[in-house]
């Protein structure tokens, strides 16, 4: 945990909740054990839709369509949204919440390996909103940067592994090094790559929100 449990508990006691639908779905998921993203991340997004409206929207993990369909809601009408999933059990589950909420023909959902789709990828984006294998945010991070214009936002959940970010090499688990070694590169290369300019936030299981900045050309005289 990185941020004192009473006042997570306060700041979402103030929160007024998602539509109906949403706060259903949500439900399921929890009861269902399905990780979609916290109550502090939803508030978040739901204010950086506001700040940016943005038109076009990549999302690199899916699960059960949670994430997707808020930002639909809370996006502006003429939203586009990209979606890419993996895990072949949940691709059905997030089709089925995309027809029920009625927002089939505002998202894609792409299947298969993230790492391979966003190679593929072309055109920009205006928000991007990782939420997927963190082990792999350092590799899929080139096409990422491709995927975006100058003001795009690349928003990257969960990167602080409930405070084990800060710790020893030698404290984590075996098991949990590799990731804990590639999410440390990713942070770095996200606060010191000259075209981003990135803060990163406490909230939640820690949020890393990136702009990019215009390219400037060298060879041009000024």
């Amino acid at each position: 945990m990185i941020v004192d449990e009473r006042m997570r508990t306060y700041i979402n006691s103030l929160d007024m909740g998602n539509t109906p639908f949403l706060e259903k779905l949500e439900q399921e998921a929890i009861s269902d054990r399905v990780p979609i993203i916290r109550k502090e991340m939803q508030s978040f997004l739901k204010v950086l839709l506001a700040i940016l409206r943005p038109v076009r929207i990549l999302e690199v993990g899916t699960a059960i369509g949670f994430s997707s369909l808020l930002m639909c809601e809370y996006g502006p009408e003429n939203l586009e949204l990209v979606t890419i999933e993996n895990y072949e059990k949940r691709i059905p589950l997030a089709k089925e919440n995309f027809k029920k909420a009625g927002r089939e023909s505002q998202i894609t959902l792409m299947e298969g390996d993230a790492g391979e789709i966003l190679a593929g990828l072309s055109g920009s984006f205006d928000l991007i909103f990782m939420d997927a294998a963190k082990g792999q945010y350092i590799h899929w991070l080139p096409d990422v940067l491709r995927l975006m214009h100058p003001g795009s936002v690349l928003v990257s959940d969960n990167v602080l592994q409930e405070g084990e970010i800060i710790e020893s090499h030698y404290i984590v688990e075996r098991r949990n090094r590799t990731i804990y070694k590639r999410m440390r590169e990713y942070l770095y290369e996200l606060k010191h790559h000259p075209l981003l300019e990135t803060s990163i936030l406490p909230l939640g299981d820690g949020v890393t929100v990136s702009v990019k900045k215009e390219e400037i050309d060298h060879h041009e005289k000024t």
